[in-house]
């Protein structure tokens, strides 16, 4: 117990002692402006403000979906299902997709891989199993690009497979 008292006396002491150095250093170090012009100060970007942060807009990027939404109606348990959201580039400026996933593990998407020149048309494919899910489809895909984030979606509803559709344990008895 005392030495958890001393460490915690001895970190708070360093703490307050650094703190003051800094408060001694900015004081010295600040130029306040003499004349009455205003000092703008412009954001530097740091590699992890520049990592995350959003791309700019540019009106020469633009993508246009056809359908960003898609519902399969009633699908039956077992085959995958699969949906091609079509877009064009309607901007001046070719498009790259950086990122493109599913919202979990049974919807997979497919996307170019190369840029998409402005005035060209293209699409991302969406495959969703629906092997063991039955129930209520409700999904998003995810797709990054230099234009931005946007998200697709997919819904619907799976049957439950006939239980004589379902295969069963084929194997003959050894004679």
């Amino acid at each position: 117990m005392k030495k958890t008292i001393v460490l915690f006396s001895t970190l708070a002491l360093i703490s307050l002692s650094s703190v003051a150095q800094n408060k001694d250093t900015k004081k010295t170090d600040v130029k306040q402006p003499t004349d009455k012009a205003q000092v703008v100060t412009a954001p530097v970007a740091t590699p992890q403000t520049a990592a995350t942060a959003a791309p700019a807009q540019n009106p020469d990027l633009s993508i246009k979906f056809n359908q960003e939404e898609h519902n399969f109606g009633n699908v039956p348990e077992g085959p995958s299902v699969s949906y091609d959201f079509e877009f064009k580039n309607i901007g001046k400026v070719p498009i790259i997709f950086s990122d493109v996933h599913g919202s979990c593990g049974c919807t997979v998407p497919t996307w170019p891989k190369e840029p998409i020149l402005p005035g060209k048309t293209s699409k991302i494919a969406v495959t969703y199993s629906t092997q063991g899910r039955q129930g209520q489809i409700n999904k998003t895909v995810t797709v990054t690009s230099n234009v931005g984030t946007k998200i697709l979606k997919i819904s619907g509803n799976v049957d439950k497979a006939d239980p004589a559709a379902t295969p069963t344990d084929t194997k003959q008895p050894a004679h």
